[in-house]
């Protein structure tokens, strides 16, 4: 057995949620006959999403949606599955896009995307295609779509999973905090605690961020351009400054807001000596690698995964995984219970969709809550854990509206 193989047997153990999915579709086979065309990070837990559809019926192709998540060793394991995988880690921009375009060279019926590049191209070069629907996993792609909707462009109707309570609160708080701060460490190898770490944005992912470091006994500054934000992370106890103030003081800075330009020169001209820059959102243009590469005067790999940039003035900026997502660039992603989840999500849309061909507008739609509703309970389930439910008494209070307290 190959690591490839082991990744996924360890993957699959971990994942209670998907594997009761896993036990529907093979018996109903919602996909038979059907082609499924998925951008997402290529490793694990993404297998195990791809061979559960494939045992739906699906004719899965997969491809990368960041050129640095993918691991190889996983690829090999899938292909042998009866996969077709079109990645490989380090790709080039070129073969990233040519990727895309092989998933859909074979026409998929239903997509499942992360960031919107695939979903991008299916309204430019494959606009002929008939898509049936797909769902979109992550903020950045999110915000791509609604763009799309509100400018009247989108094709197809795609779903939100993003937003489903069973991703956001667990995967973007819990997943990508764990392991932001897990590829931080593995690229470094330094000390948290003690350091003063600058998260930039306080969305769901960012408070996890703030969440983790702060509990490895980090000095946390939180920047935000949302002032309901900013004061919802001032009282959970973070201080908030301008990222223009707060990068003097940070030996770590993290970004997490899915906007470009958050780290610019004019920050990197203030920076502290040592500072450590790292990305946890989707694209790689949160902080501004054209402007440190042109204001550093010399430049060096200091560690695999770790660039050194020397300023004129002798301050030494470390940039992690040329700014690209560093929990998987550098780390192994989310933990696998968190993407148990999330992809579980992913598995039951897509058959929904398929089941409501034609019924669907051409518009952004939430996850239904009854599948929301569905992966919670099934969580509860595999963990033992039993709760409480409403009475009749109390079921007719909640739908009376004379009787008082």
């Amino acid at each position: 057995m190959h690591t490839g193989d082991m990744k996924l047997k360890w993957a699959h153990s971990h994942m209670d949620v998907i594997r009761e999915v896993e036990r529907e579709f093979r018996e109903q086979r919602p996909f038979r006959g059907l082609r499924i065309g998925m951008a997402l990070h290529v490793e694990a837990k993404t297998g195990i999403l791809a061979l559960v559809l494939k045992e739906g019926g699906a004719e899965v192709h997969l491809a990368s949606c960041n050129p640095l998540s993918t691991q190889d060793d996983v690829v090999h394991a899938l292909r042998e599955r009866g996969v077709s995988v079109h990645a490989r880690r380090g790709e080039s921009r070129e073969e990233y896009y040519e990727n895309l375009r092989r998933v859909l060279d074979a026409e998929p019926q239903v997509i499942i995307d992360d960031g919107g590049d695939l979903t991008t191209l299916l309204h430019t070069d494959y606009s002929h295609l008939e898509v049936w629907g797909g769902s979109e996993e992550t903020t950045t792609g999110v915000v791509r779509l609604r763009v799309m909707e509100r400018k009247g462009i989108l094709r197809f109707p795609m779903f939100d999973v993003n937003d489903a309570m069973m991703k956001h609160l667990f995967d973007n708080r819990y997943g990508t905090g764990q392991s932001t701060l897990d590829g931080i460490m593995t690229a470094t190898n330094l000390l948290i605690a003690g350091k003063t770490v600058v998260v930039a944005g306080y969305g769901w992912c960012g408070r996890g961020i703030a969440m983790r470091m702060r509990g490895m006994g980090a000095d946390v500054i939180v920047t935000e351009v949302d002032p309901v934000k900013a004061i919802e992370a001032r009282m959970d106890g973070f201080r908030v400054m301008r990222m223009a103030d707060a990068i003097r003081e940070a030996d770590f800075v993290v970004t997490a807001t899915g906007m470009k330009g958050v780290v610019r020169k004019e920050h990197l001209e203030v920076a502290k000596d040592g500072c450590v820059l790292a990305n946890a959102g989707h694209f790689d243009n949160e902080i501004d690698r054209e402007a440190l590469a042109g204001m550093a005067a010399s430049r060096r790999t200091a560690r695999p995964g770790v660039e050194e940039y020397v300023m004129p003035d002798g301050r030494r900026i470390y940039l992690l995984s040329d700014g690209r997502l560093v929990n998987l660039a550098a780390g192994q992603g989310h933990p696998v219970e968190i993407m148990d989840m999330s992809f579980s999500l992913q598995a039951l849309t897509a058959r929904y969709i398929v089941e409501r061909r034609g019924e669907l507008e051409n518009r952004v739609y939430p996850v239904p809550r009854e599948i929301d509703q569905w992966v919670a309970v099934a969580r509860l389930r595999t963990l033992g854990i039993e709760i409480d439910a409403l009475t009749e008494e109390q079921i007719r209070y909640l739908n009376e509206w004379q009787e008082g307290t």
